[in-house]
């Protein structure tokens, strides 16, 4: 069996050209070729700006691409149908599809309805500022274009906690809407704004339980349509836990081995992803964002980066069953909401880091593998031009991870400047193993680290090609493993 890794297929800014489904279908067997056996695409449906959008403002989770509404039939990526081939033509390569699920807003409603709210502090979402008074807010979703095909529900002001916008005075705010769920908003994990329950746009109610059951709905016939493999959840710390454990459960009697990842985006909060894993009772994998927060930190501190912390505070460090590890995302791109890239040059210590060692479940980002360019307003209101070159040796680090990384796992992080482990092989790849050395300094650096009997006598080669040595494993399975200034060596023998 080999290791499993996991591409999302997409960024921020691909263009919203229609090809992107189609670009997929063609990259299949090369995704295989590279060891890639599972990508994460983007939300298929309609959003509120049609065939512009990336999805995440989400308009009809039905339309996959199949109705003329909001100005388009096809969405950003494409049509249904390229969908569909897409799908079926990535796992006909051994490739699995994890779909975007986004079931916390809803954006774009087709009419205004007269509706009693109360203005609520954004810095502090339990705080009331005026008392119950009536607006014009856009939360009644009719789908003209799809004409009740696929479900006849139709969404109103009671399947919403929450809006931003009314109409008839143009006021931009968070308005709780009073319904008879409960005065306040649902019940979430954190505490961060008070209650962080409302994100944008038209917030679901989820206490509804006709709401609950349409989603029920939805899920099934969208596995049923499309056969994906697992799902993405977006922004599942502004969604109560109680409403994905239903759903999940419910997915689950219709696709048990259903593979589930939820975006908790909390940076150096790991107490935070392990009570949602607590509260959800295991039923989700997390992306590591402390992990990738220590990555962005140890790109701009350099030299002065401990790298025997690299691993502190991290979901993969306590939880690897359950952690998926990213180098970068979307949201962390440069120009986007959580901008926090990891500078280039650390980018292949970094997937060494998640590539090539135990724990985890690494997903690679789109631009790394083939870069990226965009031109999008900064913080400051001033449009930049953006040039995301891919990372070096990441294809190489890829299929390292398919050939060599195998077997139990030494650590040697006994240096704030130079880290390393090995893996010994196993008995399904008896041969295989390998050594890895990184440093964050301007010199050179090397350690003495333990492959194993078996490799005795073996020669090991950079197969980076970053460091000219060769190095003989002594009868103990020991070796001396060097590494350049500010790289990564993955020392190995055997077919490459």
């Amino acid at each position: 069996m080999t290791n499993g890794t996991m591409m999302q297929f997409f960024h921020w800014y691909y263009p919203a050209d229609g090809s992107l489904w189609k670009y997929v279908r063609e990259k299949a067997e090369e995704l295989t070729a590279a060891g890639i056996d599972a990508v994460w695409l983007p939300p298929a449906y309609k959003g509120k700006a049609g065939g512009n959008t990336n999805g995440y403002d989400v308009y009809d989770l039905y339309d996959l691409g199949e109705f003329d509404q909001k100005g388009s039939v096809r969405t950003k990526f494409g049509t249904r149908q390229e969908y569909l081939d897409t799908i079926k033509a990535l796992q006909g390569k051994g490739v699995k599809v994890y779909a975007d699920i986004v079931l916390n807003h809803k954006g774009g409603a087709d009419e205004k309805e007269r509706i009693k709210v109360r203005r609520v502090n954004p810095e502090n979402r339990n705080e009331f500022t005026t008392e119950p008074f009536e607006i014009d807010g856009y939360t009644k979703f009719l789908f003209p274009g799809r004409k009740g095909k696929y479900s006849q529900f139709i969404w109103d002001y009671k399947c919403f906690s929450g809006i931003d916008y009314a109409d008839d005075t143009k006021e931009r705010a968070i308005f709780r809407i009073m319904n008879e769920y409960g005065e306040g908003w649902d019940e979430v994990i954190d505490d961060e704004k008070g209650n962080y329950d409302y994100l944008m746009f038209a917030d679901i109610e989820f206490r509804n339980p006709a709401v609950r059951e349409e989603c029920k709905r939805w899920g099934e016939w969208y596995w049923k349509e499309t056969a994906f493999d697992g799902v993405r959840l977006d922004a599942v710390k502004h969604i109560s836990p109680k409403f994905y454990n239903e759903w999940l459960d419910h997915m689950r009697s219709v696709k048990p081995d259903l593979f589930v990842v939820g975006e908790y985006w909390a940076p150096g909060q790991l107490s935070l992803l392990l009570k949602y894993i607590e509260a959800t009772g295991g039923r989700m994998s997390l992306f590591d964002a402390s992990l990738h927060q220590n990555f962005h930190t140890a790109s701009t501190q350099g030299k002065d980066y401990d790298l025997t912390t690299i691993f502190k505070d991290s979901l993969v460090g306590v939880r690897p069953d359950l952690a998926v590890t990213v180098v970068d995302n979307h949201d962390t791109q440069p120009l986007q909401a959580l901008e926090a890239p990891v500078e280039a040059w650390f980018k292949p210590l970094a997937y060494a880091l998640i590539l090539l060692r135990e724990g985890g479940y690494p997903c690679v980002f789109y631009p790394d593998l083939y870069g990226a360019h965009y031109v999008d307003k900064g913080q400051d209101g001033s449009y930049q031009e953006i040039f995301l070159e891919t990372c070096e040796n990441l294809d190489k680090l890829l299929v390292a991870r398919n050939q060599f990384a195998y077997g139990i796992q030494k650590d040697y992080f006994d240096h704030s400047n130079y880290i390393g482990w090995t893996r010994e092989g196993d008995e399904e790849h008896p041969e295989r193993g390998c050594a890895v050395l990184l440093s964050n300094c301007e010199e050179e650096g090397f350690k003495n680290m333990e492959v194993g009997k078996r490799h005795a006598g073996k020669v090991f080669t950079d197969y980076l090609q970053k460091h000219p040595a060769e190095v003989t494993v002594n009868e103990d399975g020991w070796g001396e493993f060097h590494v350049a200034a500010g790289s990564v060596s993955v020392w190995t023998s055997g077919k490459k």
